[in-house]
């Protein structure tokens, strides 16, 4: 039996998602058609937007369906920045380090390809982006800024930011504010008209974007959302056909958004007492191992700061990849961060953000747990913990350098 630790990856989906998606594929029509089987599609597309947009505090018509949280967020800054800054005057992105690599590659790319200037901000030790570093970064960059972007919610470590203080000095500026919210979906009262409200964003200035992806709450794999305030001049990402406001054309995903539109719901009706069981859970993760692990060190903040299901470690004097590696032949899956990432052994660049050293970096362990969690599975992880650790750190550090042809 596998104990499965990586919900921050991807979590199962949910067997009313699955029946749901089912039943969907074998309906024929395309919501574009005119005919009866296209316009049954249709209702079935729109009434599943209704839902999801009613778990995120918006209008359906705020909800552009995308095949993800990559997609969603490539779109959001992408098409932000392509539309303020189109008279090149307003060149810089504002960005906390230690963010996805969906938004870190993508601020990347429109530095290499389109001269923007990205302004990283720094974090806090527990990965907190004070509203102070943000007012101090509007402030000297003023008029220049094309927009903010961050994560609601850490995918890594967990942290949760402040995002109405910050959407508020936003506002307050004038500049759009895109929100990361894949990590929080599902664990967090997400809330985007709210997070207007009460930041006093208007217009095209504050909370403007916000993205979403379907699998991280029990939803298939391949859609996700953003949602787009009314007053937002997004340029779009893809062109042909003008579905979805001209914002992202193309045929779009009848049963993927009636598959994520229930899991949506239960993911917000289950939101309140699964926060307080995931907590629960978190806590006695980190408890168990830091008493089986004295030296291993906790990163983020305790409590009400972080998401319910995230724990995060950086375990000293070994790699993390060694001890995933291990962890995985006794039967327990975690991770050393974002699966998008997976593959590439490095140190974990939200510590390097938070201020670790390199070799804090390299010893980073994540536990996410989620839905099918259980008390059995954190015990076995606990259990399982030390001699893994033992034996990754009788491995050490990989700082032997291959020589070719040696």
């Amino acid at each position: 039996m596998v104990v499965y630790l990586d919900h921050a990856a991807t979590t199962p989906m949910i067997p009313e998602a699955i029946d749901a998606y089912a039943d969907a594929m074998r309906q024929v029509g395309n919501p574009a058609s005119i005919h009866s089987q296209g316009q049954s599609a249709k209702r079935m597309l729109e009434e599943a937007r209704e839902v999801i947009a009613s778990s995120l505090g918006c209008d359906p018509i705020e909800v552009v369906l995308t095949s993800g949280g990559t997609e969603s967020i490539n779109l959001a800054v992408k098409g932000i920045y392509w539309k303020r800054n189109a008279d090149a005057t307003r060149p810089v992105i504002l960005a906390p380090g230690g963010e996805h690599h969906a938004t870190i590659d993508t601020l990347e790319w429109l530095e290499t390809h389109e001269g923007a200037d990205i302004a990283w901000l720094p974090l806090d030790e527990d990965g907190v982006l004070e509203p102070a570093v943000v007012e101090r970064a509007l402030a000297e960059y003023g008029d220049r800024v094309s927009l903010l972007t961050l994560i609601w919610a850490n995918n890594e470590v967990g942290t949760i930011q402040p995002v109405v203080e910050i959407a508020a000095l936003a506002a307050s500026a004038g500049i759009p504010l895109h929100v990361d919210a894949v990590a929080a979906y599902g664990h967090l009262p997400i809330d985007f008209a709210a997070v207007r409200r009460a930041s006093g964003s208007t217009g095209g200035a504050g909370l403007v974007a916000l993205s979403v992806s379907a699998h991280k709450i029990g939803g298939p794999v391949g859609i996700g959302a953003l949602v787009i305030s009314r007053s937002a001049q997004v340029e779009p990402l893809l062109h042909g056909g003008g579905q979805q406001r001209q914002v992202r054309s193309g045929t779009q995903d009848v049963a993927g958004a009636v598959s994520f539109a229930v899991a949506a719901r239960a993911a917000e009706a289950r939101l309140g007492g699964e926060a307080v069981r995931l907590a629960e859970l978190r806590d006695r993760v980190i408890t168990g191992i830091l008493d089986v692990v004295p030296s291993a060190r906790l990163n983020g903040p305790r409590g009400a700061g972080r998401l319910p299901g995230n724990a995060h470690f950086a375990f000293p004097g070994c790699e993390g990849d060694s001890l995933l590696f291990l962890l995985d032949m006794a039967g327990v899956s975690v991770s050393t961060g974002s699966a998008c990432q997976a593959g590439i052994p490095e140190p974990s660049h939200v510590l390097r953000a938070m201020g670790r050293s390199e070799l804090e970096a390299r010893g980073a362990l994540r536990v996410t747990l989620g839905h099918t969690t259980t008390a059995a599975d954190v015990d076995a992880l606990i259990a399982a913990i030390p001699d893994a650790y033992a034996q990754a750190a009788r491995a050490g550090l990989s700082d032997r350098k291959t020589v070719l042809g040696s």
